[in-house]
């Protein structure tokens, strides 16, 4: 039987360990990855034990609250504290998810904490989104449309809406680009090179069925390639992860039905 190991400068290591300040009653420990590229040394996990009532429900609080007082060194992604920027998108608990809008609660146990997966790490918790970014610049996000605009703007019909939006708000367009999704994806995790991953595709679908929009066959084309698209097999770990309850499975599955009805 083969045996696969990890590099030896891929191993985790033990990191430091921060106590919680005295007389603290309620407690949790967060365990979270370390890497500093200027440092020289193999990634680590530091646990810090946590007062919880000294930060907010959240483990995006309990982040900040390390980063201002216990540990400035650690570095992660944030902005809107509402879940609708994707800044703070990292593995929690061994699924993709926003920090800011996953209560510390709801872990059993340590809170385990890494960055995005199978993705390049700039440091500890901060993954690198250059590839991906330019993956979705692939596919032109905006709107084409050679008819004459008018005086103030493209109406839309409800159901048009509806299709983007969903009536739930759950349709393509809700979409924040955290890239949950993606990270979660084995077919990207093995052809990232390739394969635009279900971020992308679920923002082309969105451009797609956009009824303002006047260049579907163009978007069609350029997705006709046996990586860019057919790399999905619907293992639907992207719906699963995804934190704002979106189904990207689906909006893949709707591009490869235009695919066979325009042939």
């Amino acid at each position: 039987m083969a045996t696969f190991t990890l590099p030896q400068n891929s191993k985790i290591k033990p990191g430091r360990t921060f106590d919680a300040a005295n007389g603290a009653a309620r407690t949790k420990i967060f365990r979270i990855y370390r890497w500093d590229p200027e440092a020289g040394e193999n990634p680590r996990l530091d646990e810090y034990k946590i007062d919880l009532a000294a930060c907010g429900p959240m483990v995006l609080d309990a982040l900040i609250y390390i980063k201002n007082f216990v540990d400035q060194t650690l570095t992660f992604r944030r902005s809107c504290r509402e879940g609708i920027c994707g800044s703070c998108a990292m593995n929690i608990d061994g699924t993709n998810t926003l920090a800011c809008t996953k209560a510390t609660c709801d872990v059993k146990g340590d809170v385990k904490i890494t960055p995005l997966p199978h993705m390049p790490v700039v440091k500890d918790l901060v993954p690198d989104l250059t590839h991906v970014y330019a993956q979705y610049q692939l596919i032109e996000p905006w709107l084409k449309a050679d008819s004459p605009p008018p005086t103030r703007e493209r109406l839309q019909g409800v159901d048009d809406s509806d299709l983007l939006n969903g009536e739930d708000g759950r349709g393509p367009a809700g979409c924040i680009l955290c890239f949950c999704c993606s990270t979660a994806c084995p077919s990207y995790w093995w052809n990232a090179d390739r394969f635009l991953g279900p971020a992308v595709l679920l923002q082309a679908y969105r451009w797609i069925a956009d009824s303002r929009d006047e260049s579907t066959g163009e978007r069609l084309d350029a997705l006709e390639d046996p990586f860019r698209l057919y790399r999905c097999h619907t293992i639907m770990n992207c719906t699963n992860t995804c934190p704002k309850g979106l189904n990207p499975a689906k909006a893949i599955a709707e591009i490869k039905k235009l695919m066979v009805a325009r042939r």
